[in-house]
């Protein structure tokens, strides 16, 4: 057997989760696809140590560390395929390659899907945002907006206007109940029911929106929250059980960061509800802390 364990995915979640492997004396496979959803931010921010820097810079160098450690291969590749065969998995990659190893770590993330609006996709990740922890601080005191794509957009809209003065725009689909609209009062959110139709301003900067009425509102950021789906089909094809997170599938798995599927685990957005740098790279650590010790468990069984 080649590797002891397979890591698809080179993000946060996918790097920690290499990290406490490597450290183990492992013999573990990294491949990375090189096309993380964070790849539209310029920064990563509230991840201690790491604010401000950019999350290419972050994945450059958690990769220049692993490197340095003997028993870690990392290979630049998207994984299409796997499976399982007897009691370890097979791992084929776009290049014809295949691999295997006793255990598998998804760490394959979610992709994003937006609301069809005309100029929203552009600003995605500078004016577009999806979390005011995030970015928040940075578009601060400004004019945003809370663009409501689902049923909790309301309960979003009540922690923007820390941020800045907030205008929550329901898009004639998600109106908020009486309860909701006393929370959103005394947060001094204002209501707007004529759904936004474009953004407008010299991109990725934002400057305004138009309504479907014809008014142009200025606004400074807008928030919304993306359908997600899976960004690979590999938690699928080796059987993994998933849930109806918030936004989309998130792939199950128990405390431990184990899928359905015994030997395969889990870790960052695919397999978690809230998205989130630090959240990511700490169930990383946790996959890979589990995925050592199921593996010493193996041994001594």
């Amino acid at each position: 057997m080649s590797f002891e364990a397979i890591i698809i995915g080179g993000n946060f979640a996918g790097l920690s989760a290499a990290m406490q492997l490597a450290r183990a004396r492992r013999r573990v496979l990294l491949v990375d696809a090189g096309a993380p959803r964070n790849r539209f931010s310029e920064a990563s921010h509230g991840f201690l140590g790491q604010d401000g820097q950019t999350p290419a810079a972050i994945m450059r160098e958690g990769k220049r560390q692993l490197s340095l450690y003997p028993t870690i291969t990392i290979r630049e590749g998207k994984v299409i395929r796997a499976h399982s065969d007897g009691d370890a998995f097979i791992v084929g990659t776009e290049d014809g390659s295949e691999e295997r190893a006793a255990r598998i770590v998804l760490a394959t993330g979610v992709s994003d899907t937006l609301p069809e609006i005309p100029g929203l996709k552009e600003r995605w990740g500078r004016s577009a945002l999806h979390c005011p922890y995030c970015h928040g601080f940075e578009v601060g005191g400004g004019k945003l907006g809370v663009l409501a794509n689902h049923p909790h957009s309301a309960h979003s809209a009540m922690m923007i206007p820390d941020w800045g003065a907030t205008t929550f725009f329901t898009q004639a689909l998600f109106e908020p109940d009486e309860e909701q609209l006393v929370k959103l009062t005394a947060r001094g959110v204002r209501i707007e029911r004529s759904p936004i139709v474009e953004l407008l301003g010299d991109g990725p900067k934002l400057e305004a929106v138009r309504l479907a009425d014809g008014r142009v509102v200025p606004l400074d950021a807008v928030f919304v929250a993306p359908k997600t789906a899976m960004a690979s089909p590999i938690a699928e094809q080796l059987g993994c059980a998933f849930d109806d997170g918030p936004f989309g599938p998130i792939i199950r798995i128990a405390d431990n960061k184990e899928t359905t599927v015994k030997g395969v685990f889990a870790a960052g957005d695919a397999a978690s509800a809230m998205h989130n740098a630090t959240l990511a790279s700490a169930s990383g650590v946790l996959a890979g802390v589990q995925c050592h010790q199921s593996l010493v468990m193996q041994s001594v069984a």
